[in-house]
Formats: C-alpha cells, sequence, structure tokens
C-alpha cells in the first residue's frame, strides 16, 4: 500500500512542478487564442477554464483509464510505476505540447501539425491513419452501449433500436456546436468519473484490501512480457495517441494560453491518477493477478460492475452503469467529432456554415453506420498499437517544433524516442503483428528508437535535412 500513495504522491506533486518545467519550455504569453479570433459559433466556442477541464478529461479518457489500468494490472503492481512516470514524462507532456501547439496554429488538428513540422509526407499518412483512427473508435463505441441499454430496458427497445439512437445522438454531437451539448452534459460525466474512481479507491482503502507493493517481477499469469506489452495496454492510462486528436477540440475553446497547463496537463494527471486507483483496485479486489485475469475474461465492463456493486452497493452500480455507457459514447461522439474537423482542416472547408458541417458530418456517420454491422474486431486489434503510434509521431512533431524556437526539445524527444522502441517492438511481438520471437523484436526495437533519435539529430540539431519546415515569420517574431 505504501507504494500506491506514493505513486499517487508522485502524480500530484509532478503536476504541481515538471508540468510547470513543460510550461516554461514552451511559453505560453498574452496573445489572443483562437478562441477569440476565430469565434465561429460551431468549433470556436469561447468556454471558461474548469468547464473545458472537465470536458478534457472525459474527451481523453471516457474508459480508457478503466479498461487499461485493469489490463495493465494483470502484470502486477509494477504498473503503478508505468502509470505514474509514463503520465509525468509522457502523457503530460504529449498532451500540453499538442494542445499549446494546435493554439498557435489556429486549432489546427494533429495531422496538420505533423505536415507542418515533419513535412508534407507525414501529413498525408497522418490525415489518412487519424480520421481511420477516429471512425473507429465511434464504430468500436457505438454497440457495446447499445447492447447494455437494451439490457436494461423492455425486450422491445432492443439493441437495434438503442444503436440507432445512439448514432442519431452521434450525429448531432458532431454537428451541433460545441457548446451545446458537448459543453453542456461532458462536465456532468466528467464527475461522475472522478467520483466513481475516488468511490472505489476509498473502499478499497477502508474495508481493508490488501494492496500489493511494487515488484519487478513479471507477475501475468500467460507469461506476457511487460516489455512492451504492458506500456500498450495501459494506453490511456500513461500516454496515448487519441488525446493528440482531442486535444485541439478543446484548443480552440480556451480562452488564455496560460491555462494550458491546468487543461491540457491536468487532465492527463487527473486520467493518471484515475487509472492508478482502478489498478490498484483490480489487483487487491480480486487478491492477485490471477483472479484479476479470469474475470477479465467475462469481460472489462463486467468487472467494473462487480467491483462499484460490490465495493459501494446500489449506488455503485448505478454509477458502474452510467460509466461503462456514458463513457464510451463520450469517447465516440468526440471521435467523430475529431474525424469531422480533421478532414475540415484537409479540404479546407469552413465549418461555420451549416452545408458545411453536414457535408462531412453525414458521410462520417454514414460509413460508421454501416461499419457497426461487420465485426471490425480484427481491425480493433490495431488500436492499441496504432495509438501508441501516434504518440510517438505527436512527440516528434513537438520535437520539431521546440528546436525551431530553441527550446528545451529534450523535454520531447526522450519520450518521442521512448515511445518509438515501445511501438515498434510491439508490432514485431504481437499476435496481430509478425509475431517475431523477443531476441528478434527487442533488438529491433532498440535499433529503431536509435534511427528515429538519428534522423531526428540528423536533420534538426546538425542541419542537414533540406525539408525541414522552417518557422513561419509570425512564429518568430512571438518566439
Amino acid at each position: 500500500m505504501i507504494s500506491f500513495f506514493a505513486c499517487l504522491a508522485l502524480l500530484i506533486i509532478g503536476f504541481l512542478t515538471y508540468s510547470k518545467v513543460a510550461e516554461k519550455v514552451f511559453g505560453p504569453d498574452d496573445r489572443k487564442p483562437p478562441a477569440l479570433t476565430m469565434t465561429d459559433g460551431s468549433d470556436y466556442v469561447p468556454m471558461g477554464t474548469p468547464r473545458i477541464f472537465l470536458i478534457q478529461l472525459l474527451n481523453i479518457a471516457g474508459l480508457g483509464p478503466i479498461f487499461g489500468a485493469l489490463a495493465g494490472a494483470c502484470w502486477g503492481p509494477s504498473v503503478f510505476l508505468w502509470i505514474t512516470f509514463g503520465t509525468l514524462l509522457g502523457g503530460g507532456i504529449h498532451d500540453y505540447m499538442v494542445g499549446m501547439m494546435s493554439m498557435r496554429h489556429k486549432g489546427a488538428s494533429v495531422s496538420e501539425l505533423t505536415g507542418t513540422y515533419l513535412g508534407n509526407t507525414m501529413k498525408q499518412v497522418m490525415r489518412v491513419f487519424s480520421v481511420i483512427l477516429l471512425v473507429l473508435v465511434g464504430v468500436a463505441f457505438s454497440t457495446g452501449p447499445a447492447n447494455l441499454l437494451a439490457m436494461l430496458t423492455p425486450d422491445i427497445l432492443n439493441s437495434r433500436f438503442w444503436l440507432a439512437v445512439v448514432l442519431i445522438y452521434y450525429f448531432i454531437a458532431t454537428f451541433v456546436p460545441i457548446d451545446k451539448v458537448i459543453g453542456k452534459i461532458y462536465p456532468f460525466f466528467g464527475i461522475c468519473l472522478i467520483v466513481m474512481a475516488l468511490g472505489v479507491g476509498g473502499a478499497i482503502l477502508f474495508k481493508g484490501y490488501h494492496i500489493p507493493e511494487i515488484t519487478l517481477s513479471n507477475l501475468h499469469p500467460s507469461g506476457n512480457p511487460i516489455w512492451p506489452t504492458m506500456f500498450i495496454s495501459v494506453a490511456c492510462g500513461a500516454i496515448s495517441g487519441f488525446h493528440a486528436t482531442q486535444s485541439p477540440l478543446m484548443a480552440r475553446c480556451l480562452t488564455n494560453e496560460k491555462d494550458g497547463r491546468k487543461v491540457f496537463y491536468g487532465a492527463m494527471v487527473a486520467e493518471g491518477v484515475i487509472a492508478l486507483i482502478w489498478a490498484a483496485a483490480g489487483v487487491a479486489f480480486y487478491d492477485g493477478t490471477g483472479g484479476l485475469l479470469t474475470a477479465l475474461g467475462n469481460g472489462q465492463s463486467s468487472v467494473v460492475y462487480e467491483i462499484c456493486f460490490k465495493l459501494l452497493g446500489p449506488v455503485g452500480a448505478v454509477i458502474a452503469m452510467i460509466g461503462v455507457i456514458a463513457c464510451p459514447i463520450s469517447s465516440a461522439d468526440t471521435a467523430y467529432r475529431s474525424a469531422r474537423l480533421t478532414l475540415a482542416d484537409w479540404f479546407q472547408l469552413d465549418q461555420k456554415p451549416v452545408k458545411n458541417r453536414l457535408i462531412l458530418t453525414i458521410p462520417l456517420l454514414a460509413v460508421g453506420s454501416i461499419l457497426t454491422q461487420f465485426d471490425v474486431q480484427i481491425v480493433w486489434r490495431y488500436f492499441s498499437w496504432s495509438n501508441q503510434t501516434l504518440a510517438m509521431i505527436a512527440l516528434w512533431s513537438a520535437s520539431v517544433y521546440l528546436f525551431q524556437r530553441k527550446r528545451f526539445y529534450w523535454i520531447t524527444v526522450v519520450p518521442a524516442t521512448f515511445m518509438s522502441a515501445v511501438s515498434f517492438t510491439y508490432i514485431l511481438i504481437a499476435k496481430e503483428g509478425f509475431q517475431l520471437s523477443t531476441g528478434i523484436a527487442y533488438p529491433a526495437g532498440i535499433l529503431f528508437a536509435a534511427a528515429c533519435f538519428g534522423v531526428f539529430v540528423y536533420t534538426c540539431i546538425l542541419g542537414k535535412g533540406k525539408d525541414t519546415p522552417n518557422v513561419s515569420e509570425e512564429e518568430k517574431a512571438t518566439a
């Protein structure tokens, strides 16, 4: 239990200290942000910072810090270390830099930011990559909530009925101004997510459950290697590329650059705390990794429901059902919205006119509704890998951004190099990848990370890159 509290303290201290280091490195100032200079009543809508914080938390979290933390806890309390340091050194830096870069570039999506700093080829790759990833998130989080709602209502309201309702909601949330639906209901569900985590954490502590101390031993019952599988499995609880698609949404609503630390870095730390609580609850409630892995065999939603119900009673059951229904829906609707904005940036289509929003929203939801009729689990298996690969690319983009402005770029270069090794090693050993042995995958992952680092050094530090984008005159004047 000492380990758990030590990691919790580190997360809090890290936010109070390291986030300020990140802020100093980036250098926010008093310039007017896009929310004030480009207000359109649709996506660029000024909102208060506390409200934006709760929206950002739900945007990036959903069930990610719960499901991912429970999966990561199957390796034992060593996951506490990854959640803590991954959040502070990786996820917080990633989310903050992408969000702030987006504010400096008129609320640009991550694909456009990538193109600005890694070149046109990477921009085209990221455009396609991002849209596919976001639509898959929308599809995956459509049928699950629909099935759960069907279980809780009369037979006449079957899963097809609720799927139609969910898709109609997605259309509305994707299409209407961000402050009309997302801005009104997300803060409430963000509070629910926090309350659920605090309730579970408090019950674990006060009802005498044993939270084991950290050990670096691999405690996974199936013997799955910690590196890099655990680092991929936790995802949203430590660092997630999906966050890079979400932060620009709030970058278009923040009214002060200096609030970026609280929103982008702060929401990531809050997610890390939630993940830490659920990881501890998983190993404590099921008395070890063996019991947890067995329980997860019945589905992650059932594990969440069981823990909440037995620890918190009927109230906990209600909170759990709100979580496993509302949280995935919140991930999906902002995924579709991010996809719309990515396409809008791609085709330079102004989203203030209603007609232009419909031009993108209708096809996106049409494709999403068609895909819900198929088994997308085979494709979805690649989500975890593609998610962390996106984080890797976003961090390298931020590294070039900082280098060009003569800022301390090592704050992003180190986690970018680390995530390069994680992503490449995973796809080499994973079942959905090349299924190579660790004897081959581990050295190859290290070599790939070294190669990425070498390209950065050669292109930026040594100044050998012919196609390295230059800082705009406007940015030079304000850097």
